[in-house]
C-alpha cells in the first residue's frame, strides 16, 4: 500500500544494503560443501581433518551473532561492522587458495564465521528497526537473498571441482569419479560417513583448480563492502567526505514510532531500552529484567526454542537426506540421491521468494503456524510412505517450502510482540545458531547408532517440540499483551 511503500522509498538505499550483505552472507555459507575435498587435497590432510573448517565456520558464526548485538540499535557502529565484516568475506574468499596448511585454514574460516555471525544479527536488527510492524516483508525479502547466495556458490564452484583424486601419488588410486560425488555429498558438519573405505592419499603432486572459483566469488561479492562504504558515505560516516545527512534511524525517519511507542508497550520498568546492551549475556543481566514480567522472559526463550528445532531441522535435514537416500531401505543410485539436496535449498530459496507477497496478507502469527504445521504433516507423511522413493522427493521439497519463512516470519512476531524494545533478534539469532550446530551433531550420532531410518525419526520429533514451543509462544504473547478491550 502507500504507506508501506513510502516507507521503503525513505529508506531504499539501507534496504538494498542490508540485502546485499545478506547476499553475501548467502555466497560465503554454501561454498564449503562442494569444494571441501579440493580443499583437502590444497592443505593435504586428511577427511577428519579438513572437517574442522566446519566446526570453525559455524562455531565462529554463534559468536559473531553475539557479537553483533554490542552494536545495538545504532547505525554508526552497525554500518561500521557491517562493511568490515563484509570486505571481510572478499578478503577470505581471495586468500582461501593460499591456505597450505589445514589449520591456517580453519583459522581464516573462522574469521569468515565471525562476520557472517556479525551480518546476521545485524542485517536482521536494523530491518526490524526500520520497518517496525510492517517489517515482516522486508524479512522475507532478506532471507531471500541468502537462499540466493547459497544457490549461486555452488554453481559457481562446480566447473573447478575435481573429477577425480586430486592428489596424485604412487599408491594405487581407487577412488572414482563416482566415489569423489559420494563422498561430497555425506561430508556434513560434524560428521563423515564410511570414509575408511576411500582411499584418499594426502601426499603426492596436487592439482586442483579450485582457486578459480575463490577468486571469481571474491569479486562478486566486492560490490557489497562498496554498496556498505556508501551508505557510510551518506550517512556523514566518512571523515575525508563529511556531510550533514540526518541519521538514518532517526525519529523523523521511523515512520512507526508512533506504533512503538503506544501506551500499552512496555515501559520503562517493563523491559530494557531499545540502547541497552544487546548481546545474549547482556540480555540476560540481572538489571535488565529488573520488574519485567515472566511473560516478557519467556517469550524470549520459547521464541529462541521454536528457531533451536526449526534451524535445526534445516541442517540436520539437508545435511542427511543423502545419507538416508541411498541407505536401506531405499537404496538409491548415489546419482540419484544427489539431487535431493539441491531440490531442498531450491524449494526453500523458492518458498522465501512466495513468501514475499504472502507475508503482506498473512500476519507473521499465521505464517509461522502454517510453516510449523506443515513441517509436522509431511515428517508424518515421509514416515508412513518411508519405502517411496518419489514421496522422498515431494517431501523434500514440501518441507524446503514450510520451513523457508520460519525464522523471518518468528522474528518479525517476537519482535512485534516486545513492541522492539527487548532482546529479540540477538536471542532468536542464536538459538537459531546453535539449533543448526547441535541437532546436526545429534542426527548424526543417532544415525551412526540406530541406522538411517532414525533420520525421519529425528525430524519428527523436532517438529512435533518446535510446534508445541510455539504454543508456548502463543500462550506468552497472549499474557504479554492481553487483547484490548476498550473502556
Amino acid at each position: 500500500d502507500t504507506r508501506v511503500f513510502s516507507l521503503f522509498k525513505k529508506n531504499f538505499q539501507p534496504t538494498l544494503t542490508f540485502w546485499s550483505v545478506f547476499f553475501s552472507f548467502g555466497l560465503c555459507i554454501a561454498f564449503l560443501g562442494p569444494t571441501l575435498l579440493d580443499l583437502r587435497c590444497q592443505t593435504q590432510s586428511s577427511l577428519q581433518q579438513i572437517t574442522w573448517v566446519f566446526f570453525s565456520q559455524q562455531f565462529c558464526l554463534l559468536v559473531g551473532s553475539t557479537i553483533g548485538g554490542i552494536f545495538k540499535r545504532t547505525v554508526p557502529c552497525s554500518l561500521i561492522a557491517l562493511f568490515i565484516s563484509s570486505l571481510f568475506i572478499s578478503i577470505v574468499f581471495a586468500i582461501i587458495p593460499f591456505c597450505y596448511n589445514v589449520g591456517v585454514l580453519v583459522f581464516v574460516m573462522g574469521i569468515a564465521g565471525l562476520a557472517m555471525g556479525c551480518i546476521d544479527t545485524i542485517s536482521n536488527m536494523q530491518l526490524v528497526q526500520i520497518y517496525q510492524k510492517d517489517s515482516a516483508v522486508f524479512l522475507q525479502a532478506l532471507h531471500f537473498f541468502v537462499g540466493f547466495g547459497a544457490l549461486l556458490s555452488p554453481l559457481i564452484a562446480d566447473p573447478f571441482l575435481s573429477d577425480v583424486n586430486c592428489v596424485y601419488s604412487n599408491a594405487t588410486l581407487n577412488s572414482t569419479t563416482d566415489n569423489l560425488q559420494h563422498i561430497r555429498k555425506t561430508i556434513v558438519p560434524h560428521h563423515v560417513v564410511n570414509t575408511s573405505v576411500y582411499s584418499l592419499p594426502t601426499e603426492g603432486l596436487v592439482i586442483t583448480n579450485v582457486s578459480y572459483a575463490f577468486w571469481i566469488m571474491a569479486i562478486i561479492n566486492l560490490p557489497v563492502p562498496i554498496a556498505v562504504f556508501l551508505l557510510m558515505y551518506k550517512q556523514g560516516m566518512v571523515p575525508c567526505f563529511l556531510n550533514k545527512s540526518l541519521p538514518l534511524l532517526s525519529n523523523d525517519e521511523l515512520a512507526m514510532t508512533a506504533y512503538a511507542e503506544r501506551p500499552n508497550s512496555i515501559g520503562p520498568k517493563g523491559s530494557p531500552q531499545a540502547g541497552e546492551e544487546d548481546t545474549v549475556f547482556g540480555c540476560c543481566q540481572s538489571n535488565n529484567f529488573r520488574g519485567a514480567s515472566f511473560s516478557y522472559f519467556a517469550i524470549h526463550v520459547t521464541g529462541a526454542l521454536v528457531l533451536f528445532m526449526s534451524d535445526g531441522i534445516v541442517g540436520e535435514y539437508s545435511g542427511f537426506v543423502y545419507t538416508y537416500a541411498v541407505e536401506p531401505p531405499l537404496l538409491m543410485p548415489h546419482k540419484v540421491a544427489g539431487y535431493l539436496p539441491s531440490l531442498f535449498w531450491g524449494t526453500v530459496t523458492l518458498g522465501r521468494l512466495i513468501s514475499i507477497p504472502i507475508s503482506y496478507k498473512l500476519k507473521p502469527s499465521a505464517m509461522v503456524f502454517i510453516n510449523l504445521g506443515g513441517v509436522f504433516v509431511t515428517f508424518l507423511l515421509l514416515l508412513i510412505f518411508s519405502t517411496s522413493t518419489i514421496f522422498l522427493f515431494v517431501g523434500t521439497a514440501s518441507l524446503g517450502l514450510f520451513l523457508s519463512s520460519s525464522f523471518p516470519s518468528m522474528l518479525a512476531f517476537a519482535e512485534d510482540t516486545l513492541h522492539y524494545k527487548g532482546c529479540a533478534t540477538t536471542v532468536l539469532v542464536t538459538g537459531a545458531g546453535i539449533g543448526e550446530m547441535v541437532l546436526q551433531m545429534l542426527v548424526g550420532s543417532i544415525i551412526h547408532i540406530k541406522g538411517s531410518y532414525s533420520f525421519l525419526v529425528c525430524g519428527m520429533i523436532f517438529g512435533s517440540l518446535a510446534f508445541v514451543f510455539y504454543t508456548f509462544f502463543l500462550l506468552c504473547s497472549r499474557l504479554h499483551n492481553p487483547p484490548f478491550s476498550g473502556k
